[in-house]
């Protein structure tokens, strides 16, 4: 589909999906199935083929029943009701928005959202999200996909502080830490301390702890909120823009750019045209006298 004109009106409709968002989410406590839904829409991104990614897809049957997104029909319903009053705006850029806000109001970080994302009625085969069950060499194969590093990996991997996992979605059962509404640094803590009864820890978080260079990260991040905070914001970014130039940037210049030389090319085949077509009528009326 066409990418969307970031203009004016386009990012007033943006700030004010915003503040509609922002009420949603306190209303509902949906921050963490708002954030999944942002997450599972960008992390199906190839970077070799520049499939998948943060288009929107997700809202496709064929997508949301997937088994990894299972629950997550309830995130997009919910983003509907925005959509309705702001049509203007894609849904890749107000799935990914969702996220950002989610993150925002439960206490985490500010990040930056630039939008222009483009929706796509093409959903990617199954398979392409991490499976909970298994450890670090199938984390990096899915991260490494996307384009994303070691540090992504565990800094997004943060994001378990929000919410709890639900046995008809996913098999497993409970929250990563005790405040699952809280966005803060103790997923980590709580990985740290090792079992803890009534919380969970999944065989993709373990393998935090198993592999040297995460566990780096895991030990930085539990000792310093505000570095995770940081790495986290830059991460999340990251994420939400798998595929997408934005607006201004590189990429988008040469788009434009390219676009100005045709104009230019039409213009300069117009006017020797035209030359061609007067030279002709003046060269006729010449011989006439």
């Amino acid at each position: 589909m066409a990418r969307p004109v970031v203009d004016a009106a386009y990012r007033k409709a943006v700030d004010r999906a915003r503040r509609d968002l922002r009420a949603l989410i306190a209303q509902k406590n949906c921050a963490p199935i708002m954030l999944r839904l942002a997450w599972h829409d960008a992390g199906t991104y190839d970077a070799k083929t520049n499939t998948g990614g943060p288009n929107g897809s997700i809202r496709n049957e064929e997508e949301y029943k997937h088994g990894s997104n299972s629950g997550l029909k309830i995130a997009i319903d919910l983003c509907e009701e925005i959509k309705e009053r702001h049509p203007a705006i894609t849904y890749a850029d107000l799935y990914q928005l969702a996220g950002v806000v989610a993150v925002e109001v439960t206490g985490g970080p500010t990040i930056d959202f630039v939008p222009g994302r483009r929706d796509s009625l093409v959903s990617p085969k199954e398979g392409r999200l991490p499976d909970a069950k298994k450890g670090v060499d199938h984390l990096r194969d899915i991260f490494y996909r996307m384009g994303l590093t070691d540090k992504d990996i565990v800094a997004l991997s943060g994001g378990h502080t929000l919410g709890r996992a639900h046995p008809e979605r996913s098999g497993f059962e409970g929250a990563w830490t005790n405040d699952p509404l809280k966005f803060d640094d103790s997923y980590f803590l709580e990985l740290l301390k090792g079992e803890s009864e009534g919380l969970l820890k999944l065989p993709t978080d373990k393998a935090l702890l198993e592999d040297p260079v995460f566990r780096e990260y895991v030990e930085l991040y539990a000792r310093d909120e505000d570095t995770f905070f940081r790495d986290y914001a830059e991460s999340h970014k990251k994420l939400s823009e798998l595929g997408f130039t934005p607006p201004g940037s590189l990429g988008s210049k040469t788009e434009a750019n390219t676009s100005l030389i045709l104009a230019q090319s039409a213009v300069g085949v117009a006017v020797a045209a035209a030359v061609v077509i007067l030279s002709y009528f003046y060269e006729v009326n010449r011989r006439v006298k």
